[in-house]
């Protein structure tokens, strides 16, 4: 008798059953790979409520129906494994973080639910290249300290930028509805195998400015963090460590150039930074606590003095070069060809990103950083926001999704939010042009 996988855990919380069928339709829209990655298949042209509308289990089908192999398994496999690029794979990496938060289920000005939006999402998201990984990150794990699980007014501040430890995940990103048949941990769980099923690698955003992390504590007030503390330090990595053991792997590290007191002139987070000898401590130990040697940590504007990066154990820094020029991408590649572990990345956007690009621009920006190398192997990383596959409407930006929850909905549904939060017709054009570069870089 099959074991019960966590796929099949979160169907029966969701009150489905487990058996499994072909989408059919999904199989003849989907988008493939070019030439020997024509196997490589996700579903393009769209925008994303065509399959945030979905069941869970639609979408665990349709993951299944896009299958490199074609062979449909009937119920979802047991020990599902990341796809395997070396330890050093956050070097050559495309890094796309999905505000999970933006695309929760929004209900009677309560947000929730994050982690099956995401998954429901997986599907548009394409598989890693022959060379290189596609590495989804989560905006929010944690609760966020200023109104976890509510929807505010639309320039009411409700930053993700402040977190709380110690306590259980985001009640905006997890459902807790159903926590007494699949536990948070399993949910988040879920997500990682569906998505390494999809040939996807997972990570996590997170800050580290001490005055926008708390610590909860049982029947007490929050305690402000302290780097100083060395119970604190041990509490941050152990939280690190639990999230590896899901299936994560890979950090996206908040404000990560500034530590150790490094050009704080250009700080913009509030609080005090780990020392860098403490840092090289933290990011050895949740390598060493995880069993994990392949985790990728990546910087934040962590790209202008490379041997610092390397020797605090970065495998990649953010906002080093944009993409807008093919030729400067492609010699900054050539130049770096020979460091393995480390190297800056091309960013499309960021989190900071308050809208205005052309789609042409950001075209030409995805194409240079799929594209900007004389050989595959030599890739630079390249870094872009959920805004850059699927274009939010014109009046939000991935900067205020990140510091306000407002509901975009016109009738109060959480439908009507997912139809809203993005462009529309010409958002489902541009998805479509993203997806052929996709297509010629997954057989490279």
């Amino acid at each position: 008798m099959k074991q019960c996988s966590y796929v099949d855990k979160l169907l029966k919380a969701l009150g489905e059953n487990t058996k499994l069928k072909p989408d059919e339709y999904s199989n003849y829209i989907a988008f493939h790979g070019f030439d020997n990655a024509y196997n490589k298949r996700w579903l393009g042209n769209i925008v994303p409520a065509d399959l945030l509308k979905l069941s869970v289990k639609k979408t665990i089908e349709i993951i299944l129906t896009l299958s490199k192999g074609n062979e449909f398994c009937e119920s979802f496999p047991n020990d599902i494994v990341t796809p395997y690029y070396g330890d050093n794979w956050g070097r050559f990496a495309n890094y796309i973080e999905i505000n999970d938060r933006a695309i929760a289920t929004m209900d009677n000005g309560c947000t929730c639910k994050g982690i099956l939006s995401c998954i429901k999402l997986l599907p548009a998201i394409p598989p890693s290249a022959k060379s290189f990984a596609n590495c989804v990150i989560l905006s929010q794990i944690w609760p966020n300290i200023y109104g976890d699980a509510y929807e505010k007014g639309p320039f009411e501040e409700n930053s993700i930028y402040g977190i709380r430890l110690n306590t259980n995940y985001s009640d905006n990103v997890i459902d807790y509805s159903i926590t007494d048949k699949i536990s948070p941990e399993e949910q988040l769980k879920v997500f990682a195998d569906l998505a390494h099923f999809r040939g996807i690698k997972v990570g996590f955003r997170h800050v580290i400015s001490a005055d926008q992390i708390k610590i909860a504590m049982n029947n007490k007030d929050d305690v402000p963090f302290n780097w100083s503390n060395p119970e604190h330090v041990e509490l941050y990595i152990n939280e690190c460590v639990k999230l590896m053991s899901l299936g994560f792997e890979c950090m996206f590290i908040d404000s990560a150039k500034h530590i150790g007191g490094y050009d704080m002139g250009n700080y913009t987070g509030v609080g005090a930074l780990p020392e860098y000898k403490q840092m090289q401590y933290i990011l050895n130990e949740i390598r060493l606590r995880s069993g994990k040697t392949d985790i990728s940590f990546v910087g934040e504007k962590s790209s202008d003095n490379f041997e610092r990066y390397i020797n605090m154990g970065l495998n990649a820094g953010t906002d080093f070069i944009t993409g807008d020029d093919f030729f400067a991408v492609r010699d900054l590649s050539d130049r770096l060809k020979y460091s393995r572990v480390y190297a800056p990345g091309v960013e499309i956007s960021n989190d900071n990103n308050i809208g205005g690009m052309s789609y042409e621009q950001k075209l030409n920006r995805i194409n240079s950083a799929l594209f900007g190398f004389y050989y595959a192997s030599d890739k630079l990383p390249s870094f872009m926001q959920m805004d850059d596959l699927f274009p939010l409407r014109n009046d939000t930006s991935t900067h205020h999704l990140m510091m306000c929850n407002p509901s975009y909905s016109i009738d109060g549904s959480t439908l009507s939010h997912f139809e809203n939060l993005f462009a529309k017709e010409e958002g489902r054009k541009y998805n479509q042009q993203v997806g052929r570069l996709f297509a010629y870089a997954l057989q490279l």
